[in-house]
């Protein structure tokens, strides 16, 4: 029967068992995942499982890292996702995690654009670190997810985004993610991005600010291809700053929906 080793495909004998399989392809390995689930027992392998085996400690290949990737989700997730073309328009507290979310994922592609440098106060809720201050976010960001997945394919765009740019910059993502701290600049990329790419899937956030609830964040779909992360109410002001707790929270809400269209079509 055929099974899948680290997803290249094998044929085995019927009735092996999981610690066989291991014995003979991977002595060594002390983590077995069966369909995208840690195996603690030895158990029967039935054809056409995913059985993938890892060395705990042992740096693997770009390759190799796609491989163990896939196995944490269910087979047939992971091609859908490493096919995914994302838009970032802002790269600070919103944008930085979302695109770390998503690589840690899988995605395909992503175009980041972000004409700012990493500061002091960034690093109170963005993902960046002290030695980068000083650097173009969209530099810093890139290093960061080049460490973090090597597969995953990030164009970077030191530019402030304006209608003018705006086809040029996402005009070939599946999904663009709305990630401004300004309510302008929201406003102007929403408008001209909901009118003028009506095929494609916009995911905004709105209501972010200080340290109420978490559970008063939600994705709210807006249209049939809208959808808004964030509690819609609490903005920045003094007494109710950017903090990383709830802006990670809706950044989360923004990359979740993001998987969820580009598996099911549907945020809901």
């Amino acid at each position: 029967m055929q099974i899948y080793l680290n997803e290249t495909p094998i044929e085995v004998k019927k009735y092996t068992c999981l610690f066989a399989l291991r014995k003979q392809y991977s002595e060594n390995a002390d983590l077995l995942i069966v369909n995208g689930y840690p195996a603690t027992a030895d158990q029967e392998i039935n054809s056409g499982d995913h059985v993938v085996m890892i060395q705990r400690g042992e740096q693997p290949s770009a390759e190799e890292l796609e491989v163990l990737m896939m196995a944490r989700h269910t087979p047939g997730v992971h091609e859908k996702i490493k096919r995914g073309c994302v838009g970032i328009a802002g790269a600070g507290g919103l944008g930085s995690h979302v695109a770390i979310a998503l690589a840690r994922v899988g995605i395909g592609q992503l175009n980041i654009v972000d004409f700012d440098v990493v500061e002091p106060s960034n690093l109170n809720r963005q993902q960046y670190f002290i030695d980068q201050i000083g650097m173009p976010k969209v530099i810093a960001l890139q290093n960061n997810l080049r460490r973090i997945n090597p597969g995953t394919k990030v164009n970077i765009f030191n530019q402030k985004v304006v209608p003018e740019n705006i086809a040029e910059f996402f005009g070939e993502v599946d999904i663009l993610v709305e990630a401004f701290d300004a309510a302008e600049q929201k406003a102007m990329l929403t408008n001209y991005f909901l009118c003028n790419f009506p095929d494609k899937f916009l995911v905004a956030a709105s209501g972010i600010a200080g340290y109420e609830a978490s559970n008063t964040i939600r994705t709210t779909k807006i249209s049939e291809r809208f959808y808004l992360c964030g509690d819609g109410v609490s903005a920045a002001e003094p007494g109710r700053g950017l903090m990383a707790p709830r802006v990670g929270i809706a950044a989360h809400h923004q990359a979740n929906a993001v998987l969820q269209l580009l598996l099911n079509g549907s945020a809901e």
